[in-house]
Formats: structure tokens, sequence, C-alpha cells
């Protein structure tokens, strides 16, 4: 099974300037004249990990992190304003032009896959391939699962504590009173709410129980972005049509792609992979028997270290 690569550090970091009042950070590691991928985090609102370099041949790939409006070490920290699907997508096209790349490969997971496939619908002709990995399609239902019914009955227990900020007779509608709380004027009831919000999403991302994962959605800095900006996109319905995603999937005809999905995906059930797969058929789905979410579990790793090399195989066959 495939390993995580030694660390490495940028050789470049900047802050680029985008819609007011946000300033995104972007940083570049391995090689500069290498196979150009960005990482699309996840959330939204996750922000990246130093650990997403790992997953990268340092000697084949330009490696680019980017932290969305809002998340990370882009500022202002969980701002709402100007935070939209479209506008993500707009920054994405901002940061490829700066860069003066011309086309480049996406790696996403969780929302970063629902953002990935949302920019390379409306950009096919600037994607070279598509990594994907624990399909988010953002519909109502998929919502509906893991923040109202669905996920509680297999994690009851962590259920409860998600549970326990909202008063009973606001319960019908978890979102909509996540996002009363989110966005008060009360600074004590909003980090009260997103820990409990993120923290709820940590215990569920992992296979087995990893508290690693956990105190980083836990951590403050980590869970006001996270729990804020989601709840924001949930209760707008992440600002896509209704099935945008799977309608406009005719659109990657012709970009290589694998879709790395965990059998036991609490957070992204495996339908939402499937749905993506029958409606872009040239991409390769791979069914993680041992995994769940998140991107760190080892067999989730293996799998997506795998799809790299291949993607940058046929993306370098067809240059040849």
């Amino acid at each position: 099974m495939l390993t995580l690569y030694p660390d490495i550090k940028p050789y470049a970091e900047h802050r680029l300037a985008v819609d007011a009042p946000h300033e995104l950070y972007l940083e570049e590691s391995g090689n500069p004249d290498g196979l150009p991928v960005i990482v699309i985090h996840g959330g939204p609102g996750g922000g990246c990990e130093d650990y997403y370099r790992r997953f990268f041949d340092a000697e084949r790939f330009r490696i680019l992190l980017l932290d969305q409006r809002g998340s990370g070490r882009s500022t202002p920290l969980a701002e709402l304003e100007g935070n939209e699907t479209q506008a993500l997508v707009a920054d994405l096209e901002r940061v490829r032009q700066f860069l003066g790349i011309d086309r480049w490969l996406l790696f996403g997971g969780s929302w970063g896959s629902t953002l990935s496939l949302v920019y390379a619908e409306t950009y096919p002709e600037r994607v070279s391939g598509l990594i994907l990995r624990g399909i988010f399609l953002c519909r109502p239902e998929d919502i509906y699962w893991f923040y109202q019914h669905g996920a509680s009955r297999v994690f009851p227990d962590y259920w409860r504590d998600y549970l326990a900020p909202i008063p009973i007779d606001e319960r019908d509608d978890m979102v909509a009173a996540y996002y009363r709380r989110l966005t008060s004027p009360n600074e004590l009831e909003q980090i009260q709410a997103a820990k409990a919000w993120s923290v709820w999403e940590g215990r569920c991302a992992t296979l087995h129980p990893n508290p690693r994962v956990v105190d980083r959605f836990g951590h403050p800095h980590v869970a006001i972005a996270l729990a804020r900006i989601e709840c924001h996109y949930f209760m707008n319905r992440a600002f896509l049509e209704p099935d945008q995603i799977v309608r406009h999937a005719g659109k990657l005809a012709g970009i290589p792609g694998v879709i790395v999905h965990g059998r036991y995906d609490m957070v992204c059930p495996l339908d939402n992979a499937l749905a993506l797969s029958e409606a872009w058929p040239q991409a390769s789905l791979r069914i993680i028997r041992d995994a769940g979410h998140s991107s760190s579990e080892p067999a989730i790793v293996d799998a997506l270290m795998r799809a790299c090399d291949e993607v940058a195989d046929a993306i370098e066959g067809r240059a040849d």
C-alpha cells in the first residue's frame, strides 16, 4: 500500500486580492516546471492542510494549495459576504491566469469534489484531468442525510452532542437552527455552535475513530470557518441549480478522471459517486472497501496516490 511522500515546503506563497473584503492564500511547491495540480479543499470552509502536498511526486508535479474564501489562511476568516459557489469558481480562474497556467489537474475531495466539478463543467478546456474523492453532489437529500436524518441513526451517540445546542422545538430544521446561532452577534454562541457542528463531521469522517481528525475539526479556527461557511452554503442549496452537476456532466467528456469513494462514507454516501459515474462514464470509479470519508485514511491515500500517477500518465501521453 502506498503511503504519503515526504514532507516538503512551499517555494512560493502569494496573497491574492479578489472581491472585497476577500484575500486568498495561495502556495506553490514541488517542481515549478511540473504538471500543474491544484488541491481543492473540502468544507466549504475547511482550508488546506500541509499534508495535502504529500499526495504528489514533488519531481513530477507543480503542487498548488489554495485556501478558499474565508477559509484557512485566507482572510477575513469565516467571512460570508460574497462567499458563494460562482465566486469560488471565478477565484479558481483568476488563480489559473495569475500563475500563467494553460490547463491544470484538479484534485478535490468532499466539497472539493463539488467545486472541482462545477469548475470543470464551466471551463472544461482548462482542465487536464480530475481526481475526486468522497463525491458530494450537494443535492437536498445529501444535506438532509448528514444534518437532519440518516447518519444520525448510524452515530446516535455523536448525534446527541450535535443536537445539544438546539432547543427541541427547533430541531425539525437543524441547518436553519444552526445558521441562526452561527450568524448570531453573540460570539460565544457562535463558537459553541461551530464546535458542535464541526466535531459532528470530524467524528463521522473516518471508518475507525481518529482523534487527530476530531481534534482538528474541533479547533476554534477551523470550526468557526467550517461551520459558518458550510451552513451558509447549505442554507442556499450550495448556490447550485437542482441536480446541476449530474445534468451538466456531459461537459466532462474527454477529461480523464478517477473517482475514489469509501464504501462506508457516512458524510457523503456512495450513491453520490454512483450517480456521478453513471453521468460521466469515462471516469474510473474506485470503491474503497475499508474506508469512510476522510482523505487521511490509509486505503484512500493509496487509491488517490495511484490515481495521481495514472491520470498524469494519461495527460502526458496525450501531449506526446
